[in-house]
């Protein structure tokens, strides 16, 4: 039982975290070290259009994951193990909780929608369209330079929408299922997939794993996005039952095999048409407005809340705590037989 109470304080607590915390700043995030390691691999590998790239590209992520992996769990294990031995097993578990809900709260980002989107949103409402286009720059891979106050509202909505997948509902459900090395397994695919997951002759090789693993992780928890949005929406009093039918008539619309499904259905259930210019029109109603932004955001977090405190909680209270567990074991037992050699080669 104590197991599934730990289990309960760990996902809660890292949701508070999220919300009354929020991020770690860019430059000692851990996904800013992925990024470095990821790219100081990319400048070294010289051929790009062989099989043995497509190798590097499997291997690359196979050392972040372990890596990372070993972090996180160094920090949770080291956290229970010293403060049990120092202090008390009791004072040790607590210690271990809080370690595991920062560590989880890394891999996902549910209320930092609304600090990128506010700015914008100001600023549109004081009519200043390009200070608004170059914050939206920040979020978006378009080219935003003169983009009208319209499409700089969809631009917020498809992002926050987009990332409900990425962002949230993934790492949470693989966090839930093994625990730290669950959300670390899809977080290394998720941001390979963004720094190296491009068609051309310099990523199409290197970035084919991760690109590809992506798209698998995200598979189930994409199809299942929309009845959370539907969820949600009906406890704020939206167009619940327009999230279903709309995912499934119009998520073929955007280039990623996944992100279709959360947007066309959080642009149902608001009533209003996102467009990205040239590449896809989702939705039935009028073009966002500031205020959509707003409820957007709104729907969004309740979508994740919801989904955290249900499937993120009860697969962790089931699975994920003891395969973590598990592995915390497995790096005790290690780094106890490295100890002892060294102590014996000492005496």
């Amino acid at each position: 039982m104590h197991l599934i109470l730990d289990a309960m304080a760990v996902v809660v607590l890292a949701l508070l975290i999220d919300r009354y915390v929020g991020e770690v700043p860019n430059n000692v995030h851990p996904l800013r070290w992925m990024g470095n390691i990821l790219s100081a691999i990319d400048r070294r590998i010289r051929v790009r259009d062989s099989a043995a790239t497509s190798v590097w590209g499997f291997l690359s992520y196979v050392l972040v994951f372990l890596l990372f992996s070993f972090a996180g769990l160094a920090v949770t294990t080291a956290c229970r193990v010293l403060v049990s031995d120092y202090v008390s097993p009791v004072a040790g578990e607590v210690a271990w909780i809080v370690a595991t809900a920062f560590v989880f709260k890394v891999s996902f980002a549910v209320f930092s929608f609304r600090a990128h989107c506010d700015p914008i949103r100001a600023d549109l409402d004081r009519g200043d369209t390009g200070a608004a286009a170059d914050k939206v720059q920040m979020i978006v891979s378009r080219n935003t330079r003169g983009m009208d106050a319209e499409h700089i509202a969809s631009s917020c909505c498809e992002t926050v929408s987009e990332n409900l997948v990425d962002s949230v509902f993934s790492p949470v459900f693989y966090f839930g299922l093994l625990g730290i090395p669950g959300a670390v397994m899809f977080r290394c695919a998720n941001l390979m997939d963004a720094m190296w997951g491009y068609l051309n002759d310099k990523y199409s090789r290197l970035g084919f794993f991760p690109a590809k693993f992506d798209d698998l992780l995200g598979f189930l928890t994409a199809r299942v996005s929309p009845y959370f949005v539907a969820l949600a929406g009906m406890l704020m009093g939206m167009d619940w039952r327009a999230a279903v039918p709309a995912a499934r008539e119009e998520h073929g619309k955007t280039p990623s095999p996944n992100s279709g499904y959360s947007m066309t259905a959080v642009a149902a259930v608001l009533g209003i048409s996102m467009e990205k210019e040239g590449v896809y029109v989702m939705g039935k109603g009028p073009m966002p407005t500031t205020d959509d932004i707003r409820r957007c955001c709104r729907l969004v977090e309740l979508s994740s809340v919801l989904f955290a405190v249900t499937v993120g909680l009860i697969m962790y209270a089931l699975l994920g705590i003891h395969v973590q567990l598990f592995a915390e074991g497995v790096l005790e037992s290690v780094v106890g037989c490295i100890a002892s050699i060294i102590g014996a080669g000492a005496a």
